[in-house]
């Protein structure tokens, strides 16, 4: 009988999420959708218009942010429909969360929305209270309110925040992330609270920087594959010779060099111009092309690749954390990789091999041998890694083991990992103190755009002291000229407190300071005034894409996101970042 001719599978083309989701994923692969996707925002939003964070959730939703919550309590106005873009004309008089929620998940109908028309105070559990001092922590009522969410999102409020404080305190007891945006006028700023250690393994660094050719300290394998491509190298024809991988060039005269230098590599920069030349030296130039460029490759990389390894500053301080010296049983899996690596480092005096090479001129045969002789070490590395920590798991007693991908992807990128010290969030009031002389040398700064976060700052100080203790007057709120004037009030306050902070028993430099930052602040102040809490679209817009775009990278654990507060002025189309 006669076998019938197999015919191959056919190719299996991408899948229709894959091609839904594509160029998203070329930047945070399949590991960040997946975290994405699996992630619940919730939406604060206590009396102002809150378009920038219904903007910001537009962000969020069209790249499958799993699931999110809106908590609004308020009723669609006409106001509403000049400045929110997912609310119509039959949204009129109904829930604005709800009416909100309905056009938001039009965008992605795999998100699932949650609308929620309750004031904050009943959405947290009744916890606030009703006196002017409330205890210290802030706590909420139920200790549990937000365990259902992956990061909150608190858009200010046009009368006053003192709920943020509570959502604060327990954002930091709970390891959540939260973020507080604010937009107003033609200014937004927002600030990011982390939890207290907040690893990013996955930092995406330039592609250039995570090449590691261990050509100081080759390994067996690399050094005799580069001797069988360059003992001959005199011989070769002129092709052979200009097709040679630069990297086994540089092996093959180090060791030349080593001979004449007493076994040691060149070190100084001197030494390293001179074997630059030595390099240069070796290549042919009576072939048609009057040089060759694997040789002009292996001078370029005298510089930049010759350099003992030394430990990234970032790395040092994690392997110096107690939480890395000594994990628990409880301990999250980042500890206990970071501890595997540290044995690593510690035994071979190097971190694993990423296993990445640069493109070169050679012949396909050599580079892919070479490519494979790089990955198989890459291999090996994370293979002594992944046994050290199945061991510590072992001595621990830890019921859920690592992902092998997890500890690939670490070793990977191990001298890139970045380990954020979250801190509380900025808000009114007295600026951190350690940053005091940074930030006020910074408002010296004619340029700098720190006067646009005094004056929020200035601005919510003021709305918690008129909304908690109204003057006797009871002036009009919406009276610009007394708004204005207490604005600038509350700015002199904030910015003589800091001037003496930052340099204190000096009143007079103190007085001299405020009345040169202030006429910078009054501007903002005059716009705050004018704008009497309301939103403009396109700022919000904005604002929210900037917001969403952080919000990712801390739901993903990808990219290193700002440190820790940005402010956007519309004016100029110009926005900065300030460690506050």
């Amino acid at each position: 009988m006669t076998a019938r001719p197999l015919t191959p599978p056919a190719l299996q083309g991408p899948t229709a999420k894959e091609k839904k989701y594509d160029r998203q994923l070329r930047l945070w692969a399949a590991s960040g959708q997946q975290a994405l996707e699996d992630a619940h925002v919730l939406l604060l939003n206590d009396g102002g218009p809150g378009v920038v964070g219904v903007e910001t959730l537009k962000n969020l939703i069209l790249p499958g942010v799993g699931s999110y919550t809106v908590v609004d309590d308020n009723i669609v106005a006409e106001n509403d429909l000049g400045i929110n873009f997912f609310l119509t004309d039959d949204s009129l008089g109904k829930s604005r969360a709800e009416e909100t929620c309905k056009y938001l998940t039009e965008l992605n109908p795999d998100v699932k929305g949650h609308p929620v028309q309750k004031s904050l105070k009943r959405f947290l559990g009744g916890a606030i209270p009703q006196d002017d001092y409330p205890p210290d922590p802030p706590t909420l009522a139920d200790p549990n309110a937000l365990d259902n969410y992956s990061l909150v999102l608190f858009v200010a409020s046009k009368q006053n925040n003192r709920y943020l404080k509570y959502v604060a305190a327990y954002c930091v007891r709970k390891a959540l992330p939260l973020f507080f945006v604010h937009s107003l006028g033609l200014f937004s700023h927002f600030s990011i609270q982390l939890p207290d250690t907040f690893p990013i393994v996955d930092t995406h660094p330039e592609p250039t920087s995570t090449q590691d050719l261990r050509l100081l300290k080759p390994w067996p394998e690399l050094e005799a594959f580069a001797m069988s491509k360059t003992e001959d190298l005199d011989t070769l024809s002129n092709h052979n010779h200009g097709h040679v991988p630069y990297l086994l060039l540089l092996l093959r005269f180090l060791n030349d060099w080593r001979v004449s230098h007493d076994g040691n590599v060149p070190r100084e920069y001197r030494e390293k111009k001179e074997f630059k030349s030595f390099v240069e030296s070796k290549a042919r130039t009576d072939n048609p092309e009057g040089g060759e460029e694997n040789f002009d490759e292996a001078a370029a990389a005298v510089l930049k690749s010759l350099n003992k390894p030394t430990l990234p500053n970032g790395l040092r301080q994690i392997f110096e954390d107690p939480n890395c010296k000594k994990p628990q049983r409880d301990s999250a899996n980042f500890w206990v990789v970071a501890n595997a690596i540290q044995k690593f480092h510690q035994t071979h005096g190097s971190l694993p091999l990423p296993g990445a090479l640069p493109d070169m001129k050679a012949q396909s045969q050599d580079y892919i041998q070479l490519h494979n002789i790089y990955k198989a070490k890459a291999r090996q590395d994370v293979d002594e890694v992944i046994k050290s920590v199945r061991s510590t798991e072992a001595d621990l007693k830890r019921h859920t083991p690592v992902g092998t991908k997890e500890i690939e992807t670490f070793c990977k990128g191990a001298a890139f990992v970045k380990l954020i010290r979250g801190q509380p969030l900025p808000e009114y009031g007295p600026i951190c103190q350690a940053r005091q002389k940074p930030l006020h040398d910074t408002l010296k700064d004619d340029d700098s755009l720190l006067p646009i976060f005094v004056a929020f700052q200035a601005h919510d100080l003021w709305l918690q002291e008129y909304f908690d203790a109204p003057p006797e007057t009871d002036p009009p709120i919406s009276s610009e000229k007394f708004v204005l004037g207490s604005l600038k009030q509350s700015a002199r306050i904030l910015i003589d407190h800091n001037a003496h902070l930052a340099s204190p028993g000096d009143a007079g430099d103190s007085r001299h300071y405020v009345n040169k930052i202030m006429p910078r602040i009054e501007p903002i102040l005059e716009e705050f005034a004018r704008a009497d809490g309301a939103e403009l679209h396109n700022i919000s817009a904005l604002t929210g894409g900037m917001v969403a775009q952080e919000v990712i990278k801390v739901l993903t654990k990808q990219y290193i996101p700002i440190d820790n507060t940005c402010v956007f002025d519309g004016i100029t189309s110009k926005s900065a970042v300030f460690h506050v």
